[in-house]
């Protein structure tokens, strides 16, 4: 199954009921900027390992030579800036009926959909934000306008287990 598919689709394991009404569990991640991130990594480290190879001989002035442990000490750099943008590969989404946890680049987020008053994805923005009853706005980067139809389904399945659980909000109301 693609992605596109998975994002749309309930997790395996659910009810012929809960994949009508949309209420299974849905993992979202972006695509594009983890395909951007890896291949970056990738070439900081090589990039950094070609410039370490080249640290031989006397510096600028004169004055010192490299030695084997600035050429260490530069790769280390590349590996360490490769994992800085590795980073952006972190986010990700996850919802069920109960809730939604988002995880995005810095921090974590878990809530119930009692908190939550809509999922947005607004026209221009980078990527989709969860409403919250208390005026707040939560991003959500892992549904990302880049990934173009992914984003899209991946924030109508968010709508559709919010709208399912406002369905059962409801009817336990009514049935009161």
């Amino acid at each position: 199954m693609t992605e596109r598919q998975d994002a749309a689709q309930p997790s395996a394991g659910t009810s012929e009921r809960d994949e009508a009404i949309g209420t299974g569990l849905i993992r979202l991640r972006p695509r594009r900027i983890r395909v951007v991130c890896w291949i970056s990594a990738a070439v900081l480290v090589v990039l950094f390992a070609g410039v370490a190879t080249s640290l031989t001989g006397p510096t600028g002035n004169g004055y010192g030579t490299f030695q084997r442990g600035d050429q260490l000490a530069m790769i280390g750099l590349g590996v360490l800036f490769a994992l800085g943008a590795l980073l952006f590969t972190r986010p990700r989404v996850e919802a069920d009926e109960r809730g939604v946890r988002v995880r995005n680049v810095i921090g974590s987020y878990e809530l119930p959909w009692e908190v939550v008053r809509g999922v947005r994805f607004d026209r221009g923005a980078p990527w989709a934000a969860l409403e919250l009853h208390d005026d707040d706005l939560l991003p959500v980067v892992a549904l990302q306008a880049a990934d173009k139809q992914l984003a899209v389904d991946g924030v109508r399945a968010l709508r559709r287990l919010h709208q399912a659980h406002l369905a059962t909000l409801a009817e336990r109301a009514s049935g009161r």
